[in-house]
C-alpha cells in the first residue's frame, strides 16, 4: 500500500516530467515540428517514449506517477531525450525511487570559481583553501600561505603535503596527533567512490612517499569530515590556535572548502592580523623554516 510519502513523489513525478516534456520542442528533438496538427507545446508522450526506445505504454505509465519497475538506463534514455540538467536527471531518479548519480559539474564555470575565490579572499586575515574531492588544491588565500606553507613549489595535494611538507609539519606541533584522522578522513572519502582511479593513484604515490601515512592507511579507520582543532608554532607570531572546518559546496560537490577559525580565549585572531598586515608581510619575506 503507498504510503503518503510515496503518493506526493509520484505525484512530484508526473508534474515534472509533464511540465519538462512541454518544453522541448519537436524541432530541438529532431523530429518534424508537425505544424497546426499540433494541440499542445512540446512533444507528445509517444514521442518521448520512441526516442528514449521504451514502450509506449511503460512511459505513459511513468509519466502517469504509476508504481512500476524502473531502471537508471531507462531513465538516462527519458532525460537526454527531455535534455535534463545534472541536477534535474538528479531530481528524476529521487522521484523515480533510485538513488541519484553524481551531480556533473562543468569545469568551465569561470563565474562559480570567481565567487569562491572572492570567499576565500573575504576569509582573510585566516587560513582558507578549496580542494578537490581527491584533496588536490585548486586554490588559496594569502593567509593559507603565511600560516600553512601553500605555495606553489610542493606537491599540490593536501593529503600528500601533510605528510611531506617538511615546513607544515614543522610548524604543526600536533602533527602525529591528527595525523591519524587526516587518513581516517580521506580514507572516508575513498569509501563513496570505492573503484575511483584518481583516489586509488594519490593512495599509492602518498604510500611511495611516506611509510608514516603507509603505516596509518593500513589501519583501515574511517571518520567524516569535518572539525578538527589545529595547532601552529608560527616563527615570527609564535603559537596559533584554529579550527578547521570542511564544508561541501552543493553547487560544485567536487570542491571543499576548508576555513580555519580562531579558537576563542586565545590571542590568534590578533596574531594573524598582524601576519596579513604590511608589516607582517615584510616579516614573511624572511621565514624561518621552523
Amino acid at each position: 500500500m503507498a504510503t503518503p510519502i510515496d503518493k506526493h513523489r509520484r505525484s512530484e513525478l508526473r508534474e515534472f516530467l509533464m511540465n519538462r516534456r512541454a518544453r522541448i520542442t519537436p524541432t530541438e528533438a529532431g523530429l518534424p515540428d508537425g505544424g497546426a496538427r499540433r494541440r499542445t507545446p512540446g512533444l507528445r508522450r509517444e514521442e518521448v517514449a520512441v526516442l528514449a526506445g521504451v514502450g509506449v505504454s511503460w512511459y505513459q505509465w511513468l509519466e502517469q506517477g504509476r508504481d512500476i519497475t524502473v531502471s537508471s538506463q531507462v531513465l538516462d534514455a527519458v532525460g537526454r531525450v527531455l535534455k535534463l540538467t545534472s541536477a534535474e536527471r538528479r531530481h528524476l531518479y529521487v522521484l523515480a525511487g533510485l538513488n541519484p548519480p553524481a551531480l556533473q559539474v562543468a569545469a568551465s564555470d569561470q563565474q562559480m570559481c570567481d565567487g569562491l575565490k572572492r570567499l576565500i579572499d573575504a576569509w582573510m586575515p585566516f587560513p582558507a583553501h578549496i580542494m578537490d574531492v581527491y584533496w588536490n588544491t585548486v586554490m588559496y588565500n594569502d593567509s593559507a600561505s603565511l600560516v600553512l606553507g601553500m605555495r606553489p613549489e610542493i606537491v599540490q595535494n593536501c593529503l600528500i603535503a601533510f605528510f611531506t611538507d617538511p615546513l607544515y609539519k614543522a610548524r604543526s606541533t600536533r602533527w602525529e596527533e591528527i595525523a591519524g584522522s587526516v587518513v581516517a578522513q580521506f580514507r572516508a572519502a575513498c569509501s563513496e567512490v570505492p573503484d575511483d582511479d584518481g583516489f586509488r593513484a594519490v593512495v599509492e604515490e602518498a604510500r611511495d612517499l611516506s611509510p608514516e601515512f603507509d603505516e596509518l592507511w593500513q589501519r583501515r579507520d574511517i571518520q567524516p569530515s569535518g572539525l578538527m582543532q589545529k595547532e601552529f608554532e608560527h616563527p615570527l607570531v609564535g603559537t596559533l590556535f584554529v579550527e578547521s572546518t570542511q564544508l561541501r559546496v552543493p553547487a560544485r560537490p567536487d570542491l571543499s572548502i576548508v576555513l580555519h577559525t580562531p579558537l576563542p580565549g586565545t590571542d590568534t585572531a590578533e596574531k594573524l592580523e598582524w601576519l596579513a598586515s604590511p608589516e607582517g608581510r615584510r616579516g614573511s619575506m624572511y621565514p624561518v623554516a621552523g
